[in-house]
């Protein structure tokens, strides 16, 4: 019998949102945001020009040189995804796991979407040889794949592919003739600057790249939309930026004045913002070593955190465990732990991984509990996990998983 289709779980369209960071919004941004808030009005499509330059000063700034003529604003990154997939056509392809709301885009335009493997040491990018051995089956079946999607910093596994890696991805892409969009979303967030190296997909091919940042990743609160795409240089880029903004006005895909008011502000980038940026990437960096630490002493797989706000674990050493509690795929995972754990786990099959596959994305913002002036305290502590409010939160999640560690070895058969 199917499941019923509850609120959440499920159909994969009830997608999981992006890890928030749970911390109270910089009271800088709000300013900004409540002198901007007698505008009751929308940018024009794509952006007004205040909003595309600083865009394209916050681009500049990591190398990768703009013209506000070829940037395009909207309402959250699955509106520029949407009108991407639909300006390029054909069949698209994704790494597998990836991001949860890129391919419900596709399949709401009615594209096929296939799933690449990736590498073991990283997630967000198709091996170049399962990518290749993808395209020409999907080919030889008679299918049309025009579109590779991406994310070097990448939700859901927050690792960050190595530069050799991606170099040989975007190389047989490009032999391919597909166009790549590099989500960029989290390209902020890493947690040792100095000791990864991030390379974007358009610093390698420029004319056949657009890249696209959720400013939620790191500069604006998640309930603030507002994302940007760099299309590419030459005329296949501006054909391709003028279809897009077609799209969005189809849509009326338009960001609201005061939020492109706080946008333009945190894309400038003053001090409260880096300050506020890295200090925010230091505390998740801590939280996501201590929850990857807690869940691999347990016997489960996790790959160790470079980006975000998150981590991805595989539970499948823990099998007769979760077996003996009554759970056998993602959904019944999802269901299980969101219960003990207390805070969101969405399963796997969520983010394209088999639903047979006992995985999760945990977000380390759920472990910043308590009030805003105890979350606010996190920022400010030089132990933020010894706060009592975090402590608590990351012992229960040691606990969970000790548990399920200890029921494994009980239920585990003798040799």
């Amino acid at each position: 019998m199917r499941r019923t289709a509850l609120e959440g779980h499920g159909p994969v369209r009830f997608g999981p949102p992006l890890p928030e960071d749970g911390l109270p919004v910089l009271p800088e941004l709000s300013a900004v945001l409540a002198a901007a808030a007698s505008r009751g009005d929308h940018e024009t499509v794509g952006g007004g020009r205040a909003l595309r330059e600083a865009a394209c000063g916050y681009w500049d700034r990591r190398g990768l040189h703009c013209d506000p003529d070829r940037v395009a604003a909207a309402p959250g990154s699955p509106a520029l995804l949407l009108a991407l997939t639909a300006a390029l056509g054909g069949d698209v392809l994704v790494p597998r796991p990836c991001a949860a709301w890129w391919a419900p885009y596709a399949r709401l335009l009615g594209r096929p979407v296939f799933h690449v493997a990736t590498p073991p040491e990283s997630g967000g990018v198709p091996d170049p040889y399962a990518l290749l051995e993808t395209v020409r089956r999907v080919r030889a079946e008679g299918g049309d794949p025009r579109l590779l999607v991406l994310s070097v910093a990448d939700d859901p596994t927050a690792t960050v592919a190595p530069p050799e890696l991606l170099h040989e991805t975007v190389e047989a892409a490009q032999g391919e003739g597909l166009h790549l969009v590099s989500d960029e979303t989290w390209r902020d967030t890493l947690h040792d600057p100095h000791d990864t190296v991030l390379l974007s997909p358009a610093e390698m091919v420029p004319d056949r790249v657009t890249v696209v940042t959720d400013l939620a990743g790191a500069l604006l609160p998640p309930g603030w939309p507002a994302a940007l795409a760099r299309f590419p240089a030459g005329e296949d880029g501006e054909d391709l930026h003028a279809r897009v903004l077609d799209i969005l006005t189809a849509l009326d895909a338009r960001v609201a004045a005061p939020i492109a008011a706080a946008a333009g502000y945190a894309l400038a980038e003053p001090e409260a913002v880096t300050a506020r940026v890295a200090t925010a990437v230091r505390l998740h960096a801590l939280l996501a070593a201590e929850a990857h630490t807690a869940v691999v002493a347990a016997g489960a797989l996790a790959r160790p955190p470079r980006s975000g706000r998150h981590l991805y674990v595989d539970l499948a050493p823990l099998r007769p465990a979760l077996s003996a509690h009554g759970v056998g795929d993602a959904q019944e995972l999802e269901d299980f732990l969101g219960a003990r754990l207390g805070m969101p786990a969405p399963g796997g099959h969520r983010f394209g991984d088999d639903l047979e596959a006992p995985r999760v994305r945990l977000s380390t913002g759920a472990l910043v509990a308590g009030s805003s002036t105890e979350r606010a305290e996190c920022l400010t502590s030089p132990t933020p996990l010894e706060l009592p409010q975090v402590n608590r939160a990351l012992s229960r999640l040691k606990s969970v998983f000790d548990d399920l560690r200890d029921d494994a070895q009980r239920w585990e058969p003798p040799r």
